[in-house]
């Protein structure tokens, strides 16, 4: 659980940085995009992303999407965190308190019991 939410805030953070580091801006063009990733934040992103998205789906096919996805949710959280310390994002007072209910959320669903049935059928 703890690699699919790293994966998802480095990749997201790397992505991010990258982005604000390029020279240009990307919009309709397609040869921006594909310029973008060339620039090796934008590429570790990618690559980490990739990454989140794989071990999501091996996250999923042990656990129930009900009890994935808010666990899950603490990438939120951390994406909130580097955002301030990394990329010198202001987060509001109203974020971090949209940021503190997703991780109440979160504690709240890591605290029940996983009903995974054998197969992915319950009974």
């Amino acid at each position: 659980m703890l690699t699919v939410v790293l994966f998802n805030a480095l990749g997201n953070l790397s992505l991010a940085w990258g982005m604000k580091h390029i020279s240009e801006m990307v919009s309709l063009n397609p040869f921006g995009y594909i310029r973008a990733l060339f620039n090796p934040f934008v590429a570790l992103g990618t690559a980490l992303l990739v990454l989140w998205l794989l071990t999501r789906m091996t996250l999923l096919s042990w656990a129930d999407l009900s009890f994935v996805l808010p666990l899950t949710g603490l990438g939120y959280v951390l994406a909130a965190v580097f955002g301030e310390l990394f990329l010198n994002e202001s987060v509001t007072p109203a974020h971090w308190l949209g940021t503190l209910l997703i991780f109440a959320g979160t504690a709240m669903v890591g605290s029940t019991r996983q009903q995974t049935y054998p197969g992915g059928v319950s009974e």
